[in-house]
């Protein structure tokens, strides 16, 4: 899984955001809000880490219950693949 070509991560005004450039931009209008555990999964995602190594890395940065994280992450790879900002390869 990957992110797909033509969404950035940035950062606006103090907030976190992912929107679409070229031609990305025709098919998404906007922006999607992220908070800091959502960008340390979309930047996990950028670096080419599976699933499961996101998870430890969350596990070891938040100190928070394995199957809270493990929700988390996978709601979040699963909205970003419905809004299409993901690729499964």
């Amino acid at each position: 899984m990957r992110i797909k070509e033509g969404f950035v991560l940035r950062e606006v005004a103090g907030q976190i955001v992912v929107i679409a450039t070229g031609e990305a931009s025709k098919g998404f209008h906007g922006m999607i809000k992220l908070n800091a555990t959502g960008k340390d999964i979309w930047m996990g995602l950028s670096e080419g880490k599976q699933e499961a190594d996101i998870i430890s890395d969350l596990q070891a940065k938040y100190q928070v219950e394995l199957k809270q994280i493990e929700q988390d992450v996978k709601e979040f790879i699963s909205r970003m693949t419905e809004l299409g900002f993901l690729v499964n390869e």
